[in-house]
């Protein structure tokens, strides 16, 4: 397929300076592809606006991250012209608001019609883009999407901030540091690194950045220990390099479902610059998986600790997972992995 007189029509209210949003851009450009970018006043009445502005009709219409709510009318525009639309809603109304926010039972009224609405939301799209394994299989079984219609294009990293770099070479008596940043939720149980610390026999410093609900909780449950400490929210920017003077990054630990089939940002921007990762086992991650990667059940601060007894004494290895886990990312996360990711969809419902 030539996409070079190709355009893509991105419709909705959406960011596009938000990570995923940026990469995709990026990769669309790099495959050729002219980007027209309509934002609607009023998501409800974006046909309308499209058709007195006279939109110049796209060969694709792409709804963005978080976008639900565009999704119906964007739809409708598109098919009256024969436009074929893919969604990339990053995650699912129905998951947020029964399973991570529990906000009513999955028996209820009130679930069911969530989850039937979004349901019918979703089959508006000729593909819909999950960014893991686990979370194509939830719309497919839970969302009743059609297999065909699912695909997968892994967020990765923005690689001109997140690169690769040596570990900093340490003394033998000095303590490695291990790294956890985030905004402290649930699905990143902090509180199981703040447990491990204090079970871990190993000399090894623990670093929690970042803000959130269960920071203070989690400041308590460290109180007094000489080997944790907690760091404010640096800059976006600023990441990287507090990356780089770590020596193991700390993924998400927490046990639900939505947390088994998530791969944070965080994971793929550490795997970028070259640092081992610890983090909860789980599906979302593709194989083959090498020691760059260090999975441990969800929601054991006892496994945790025991992974970090035994890189800490085997710390001679780290420059080999190291480089490991920058391997593991170029394989799954790279630019270049999610630009072909992009053209297989692309070819896939366009045709070849």
């Amino acid at each position: 397929m030539s996409e070079a007189a190709k355009s893509v029509l991105w419709w909705g209210r959406f960011d596009p300076d938000y990570s995923r949003n940026r990469i995709l851009r990026q990769a669309f450009a790099a495959l050729g592809w002219r980007i027209i970018d309509f934002h609607p006043r009023m998501s409800a009445l974006g046909h309308i606006e499209a058709a007195l502005k006279g939109i110049t009709m796209p060969d694709l219409l792409w709804i963005p991250a978080f976008r639900q709510r565009d999704v119906a009318v964007a739809a409708r525009w598109a098919k009256t012209r024969q436009v074929p639309v893919i969604f990339d809603p990053m995650i699912s109304a129905y998951d947020k608001q029964v399973f991570e926010r529990r906000k009513f039972p999955a028996e209820s009224g009130s679930a069911k019609k969530l989850l039937a609405s979004e349901s019918a939301l979703f089959a508006n799209a000729d593909r819909v883009i999950a960014d893991t394994a686990g979370h194509a299989a939830f719309f497919i079984e839970t969302l009743n999407q059609k297999t065909a219609h699912v695909r997968v294009i892994a967020l990765g990293a923005e690689e001109q901030l997140f690169t690769p770099a040596p570990l900093e070479e340490k003394l033998p008596d000095e303590p490695l540091e291990l790294l956890f940043y985030g905004s402290f939720i649930g699905l990143q149980a902090p509180e199981v690194i703040v447990e491990a610390a204090t079970l871990c026999d190993a000399p090894v410093r623990w670093t929690l950045l970042g803000d959130g609900p269960l920071k203070s909780a989690c400041e308590a449950a460290a109180a007094g220990h000489p080997m944790i400490r907690f760091e404010d929210y640096l800059d976006y920017e600023k990441l990287p390099e507090r990356i780089h003077r770590a020596d193991i990054l700390l993924g998400v630990f927490g046990a639900s479902d939505k947390a088994a089939r998530v791969i944070p940002n965080k994971v793929y921007q550490a795997l970028a610059c070259g640092r081992p990762v610890i983090t909860r086992a789980s599906s979302a991650y593709p194989g083959p998986k090498n020691d760059g990667l260090i999975e441990i059940l969800p929601e054991n601060p006892k496994a945790l600790a025991g992974a970090v007894r035994e890189l800490h004494d085997r710390r001679a290895e780290l420059p080999g997972r190291a480089a490991a886990a920058r391997r593991y990312y170029e394989d799954h996360f790279s630019t270049e992995s999610i630009h072909g990711q992009l053209a297989a969809v692309l070819d896939d419902l366009l045709g070849g």
